[in-house]
């Protein structure tokens, strides 16, 4: 796990650790499922929730931790606005727009794992294997026991391995 530079509260903290942890919070947005504008975005977003929040940050609070539970969170507000707008776009008749992600496809194979488990387990994998926290800490960031982060990290690697697996030719072609 990498320390926390953001020892105090003032400007200077605050941009060590944003130049620290700015591609790293990007990076678990993008593992999250989100493509790289938004992912920016958000972690932006986050990061000046931080600077805001600064000062009532307690000194067990640790930074990285608190930016990467409220990017979840803003990740996740951006996906209920989306289908939303999803939804009514349907209704009404409106195309929506192709996604043209440039990624490889191992890459975009992992995010669509990813993606498509369960919200505690997408959250527990994102805050244990990118943001690199013990489980204790993910497990008091969701609000949760620490056997739960570990139930649901054994969950979600079991479900990853599977989706990701090679599949035999036979049953490929059923």
């Amino acid at each position: 796990m990498l320390p926390d530079p953001i020892a105090g509260v003032d400007a200077d903290s605050y941009a060590a650790f944003v130049v620290a942890n700015y591609r790293r919070l990007v990076g678990l947005l993008l593992l999250g499922g989100d493509d790289i504008g938004t992912a920016e975005e958000l972690a932006q977003d986050a990061l000046v929730r931080l600077y805001e929040h600064r000062a009532k940050l307690v000194v067990q609070d640790a930074p990285w931790a608190w930016v990467c539970v409220v990017a979840l969170n803003l990740q996740r507000s951006s996906w209920r606005r989306s289908a939303a707008r999803r939804r009514a776009y349907r209704r009404h008749g409106v195309p929506l727009e192709a996604s043209d992600l440039p990624d490889p496809d191992d890459v975009l194979a992992v995010r669509a794992a990813v993606a498509a488990l369960p919200r505690r387990q997408r959250e527990v994998v994102c805050l244990r294997f990118y943001a690199d926290l013990p489980v204790a800490i993910a497990a008091a960031r969701l609000g949760v026991a620490e056997g739960t982060v570990r139930a649901l990290t054994h969950q979600a690697i079991t479900s990853l391995r599977r989706s990701l697996s090679p599949q035999p030719e036979e049953a490929r072609h059923g």
